[in-house]
């Protein structure tokens, strides 16, 4: 046994780890989970399903990760959790497995901050360089984009969708789909304004900011229908030269609101 599993943990022989995983007191690592280097699991830990984690990945005591999904219709199927790299999954986490109904899968991409009482449900999909602070719920199948701010204790439903550097306040409730460089806080969620401090920091030019602020507008101040303001944005192409991609990554995401927008 590596002098980095504690003797206490119990890992079974099938599991695949990285020399280097450090798996503390009291954890329970299943058969068909793989680990990979640099990562570290702390104590009383459930590592468990079909469960495949990348490099460099740290949790955090009590976790329970790779569990079965809470869906009655799941009958025990070989379903995956999948989890990139360099990810801190903090205190008393639970992630589950996906079922088959869609795609049997539920994945976390990579450089997550997840903080304690996170919950991701089956089939969700988490990006990466996301934010996701404590107690925050996710129910089954939300697709979750880059770069997100996700404050304490907010509930996400079903199916819902959350794009790129959006950004959610305390205790929302959010039941639509939330666009990308859109903030969002109450209960229901409403849109309070355009999230440009993660674009910054990240580098974004006044340009780029310009043009989030010029696509916010034309969606919810401007008074112009869905449709309307799906047309006055794609319109906005070529109007700065580094903007672009973040136009077609707002068209994108609203081709795709099925459940409509927060408004």
């Amino acid at each position: 046994m590596s002098n980095l599993r504690h003797p206490t943990a119990l890992v079974h022989p099938n599991a695949k780890l990285a020399d280097d995983v450090s798996v503390g007191p009291y954890s329970i690592i299943g058969e068909h989970v793989e680990i990979g280097a640099g990562s570290v699991v702390g104590p009383h830990v459930v590592i468990d399903g079909h469960t495949s984690i990348g490099k460099n990945n740290r949790f955090f005591q009590f976790g329970s990760i790779g569990e079965i999904p809470q869906d009655k219709k799941y009958k025990g199927e070989p379903t995956r959790l999948i989890i990139g790299d360099n990810n801190t999954i903090r205190e008393s986490c639970t992630l589950n497995l996906g079922t088959v109904q869609d795609g049997g899968i539920t994945s976390i991409g990579s450089d997550n901050w997840i903080m304690a009482y996170v919950h991701v449900a089956h089939d969700c999909h988490i990006g990466d360089h996301n934010v996701i602070a404590n107690s925050v719920q996710f129910a089954g199948h939300v697709i979750v984009g880059d770069h997100t701010l996700i404050g304490g204790m907010s509930g996400i439903h079903q199916f819902v969708r959350i794009g790129d550097y959006a950004m959610i306040g305390f205790q929302t409730r959010l039941s639509q789909d939330l666009p990308p460089f859109v903030t969002a806080v109450g209960n229901p969620a409403e849109a309070k304004g355009p999230h440009q401090e993660g674009p910054r920091r990240a580098g974004y030019s006044e340009a780029r900011l310009d043009m989030i602020k010029q696509m916010y507008r034309t969606l919810y101040r401007a008074g112009s229908s869905f449709e309307a303001a799906k047309q006055e944005i794609a319109a906005m192409r070529g109007q700065a030269a580094d903007a672009d991609a973040d136009v077609d990554n707002m068209l994108t995401f609203l081709s795709k609101a099925t459940r409509g927008i927060v408004r």
